[in-house]
């Protein structure tokens, strides 16, 4: 019995070294691969594609990692070489397309059989690769659209792109575009020689001609409605201060009759005294002489007396 217990313990432990050597064989081999990459690995008879991760045996197995992200594109055109519009005037655009891998297995293996892993997601690989064609679709859209229309529809224009061009580049995916730029080319850069340049600067010419006169009309219009509002707003003040005048004379002449009144009131009351004291003074007077002549009265009759 104690044998076998021994045996047993040996053959314990045994297998549990070879289970920690296993998994630490496990843990040494294993690839994790980050987001936005792709792991690939060419075995003896297939190739494998995995975007979390996988085990890669030495010798027998051969790995690489491909960038998956959205890498950024962009495209200018300006000067003569801006993009011509269905009116023939030249714009300056600059605009950027975010393309990726597209993150299948087959689109993976395709693309990396075809470019390489290395030079998948390189912006010299993206411009070598869809340059032409995504110029072509600006031209191919920006023909069809005024410039005006250009301009003002920037979400219209980028949906047009972003149809002509579609979605499914051989490998690659567009996700989106983006217009960062977008201005009238200056005509001091069109080339009168060329024929579409030369429609173009008449064209341009003619819209700003007009926009001239609509222009000088706003401003002669503005010139008048302020002349207009300066008028009115005399008129009024002059009509206030005429309104002002007549209320200050009004209340002067007011004034002046109460002032009259009052010394109208004045004069008669004085008036009034003066008689009154004339009348006291003329009933003196008459009480006095009547006096005087009782007194001469008196005077004769004592001497009569006598």
């Amino acid at each position: 019995m104690g044998a076998i217990s021994v045996g047993a313990g040996v053959l314990i432990a045994v297998i549990v070294v070879i289970l920690l050597v296993l998994l630490f064989t496990i843990t040494r081999l294993f690839k994790k691969v980050p987001q936005g990459k792709a792991l690939i690995i060419s075995k003896v008879r297939r190739v494998d594609v995995t975007f979390t991760g996988a085990i890669v045996l030495p010798v027998l197995h051969k790995a690489e990692i491909m960038d998956t992200s959205v890498k950024a594109m962009e495209i200018t055109r300006t000067g003569r070489e801006g993009l011509i519009c269905r009116d023939n005037i030249r714009a300056d655009i600059r605009i950027s397309f975010f393309v990726r891998v597209n993150k299948t297995v087959e689109d993976v293996i395709k693309v990396a059989q075809a470019i390489g892993t290395e030079r998948a997601s390189h912006e010299a690989t993206l411009q070598e690769l869809f340059n032409a064609k995504f110029s072509e679709a600006l031209k191919t859209v920006g023909k069809q659209l005024d410039f005006v229309d250009l301009y003002t529809k920037r979400h219209e224009f980028r949906d047009q792109i972003i149809r002509v061009i579609g979605t499914d580049l051989n490998g690659y995916s567009l996700e989106d575009a983006a217009i960062d730029y977008l201005e009238q080319t200056p005509m001091a850069q069109l080339d009168s020689a060329n024929i579409l340049d030369a429609q173009g600067i008449r064209k341009i010419t003619e819209l700003t001609a007009i926009e001239h006169v609509r222009t000088n009309e706003f401003r002669r219009g503005e010139e008048k409605e302020i002349t207009r509002q300066n008028v009115d707003a005399r008129e009024a003040i002059l009509e206030l201060e005429r309104r002002q005048a007549d209320a200050e004379i009004k209340q002067r002449r007011e004034v002046e009759t109460m002032r009259a009144r009052e010394e109208a009131e004045i004069a008669k009351v004085q008036a009034e005294e003066r008689l009154k004291s004339q009348a006291a003074g003329l009933r003196t007077d008459e009480q006095l002489g009547i006096q005087h002549q009782n007194q001469q009265r008196e005077i004769e009759v004592a001497g009569k007396n006598r």
